[in-house]
């Protein structure tokens, strides 16, 4: 069965980066996107690509600091988050989706299976 496997999670300092990395072979799907949640708070959608043209979307806490992209041969999709913050600290997990009419979704992006996640925790 298909699954999604994340990577690249870790500890830094405010202000650092991170790359994080999600693999998704033989999954079809026409979006991926990133979420990520702390315990207490509703799941957060940070960032989607569409793998078919590639567009992508980014929830505003974190426009001009994260940055998705997809290698579709490689059925791969990652986070670069640059300078950093402590509240970035979370819980991210990648999701496969199909794009929807749904514009409450980030990028209409409907997810139907998750990863299991990797923390992040960003120190001040």
């Amino acid at each position: 069965q298909a699954h999604l496997a994340e990577s690249g999670g870790g500890s830094v300092q405010a202000g650092g980066s991170l790359t994080l990395s999600c693999a998704a072979p033989g999954l079809s799907r026409n979006c991926m996107a990133w979420f990520r949640q702390t315990p207490g708070k509703e799941r957060e959608g940070v960032a989607v690509i569409w793998t078919i043209g590639g567009a992508t979307f980014y929830a505003d806490s974190v426009k001009g600091r994260f940055t998705i992209s997809r290698d579709n041969a490689k059925n791969t999709v990652s986070l670069q988050m640059d300078s950093l913050k402590p509240e970035d600290t979370a819980k991210y997990s990648c999701a496969a989706g199909w794009i929807g009419a749904d514009r409450q979704l980030l990028g209409r992006c409907n997810p139907f299976k998750w990863g299991q996640g990797t923390q992040v925790t960003v120190s001040s």
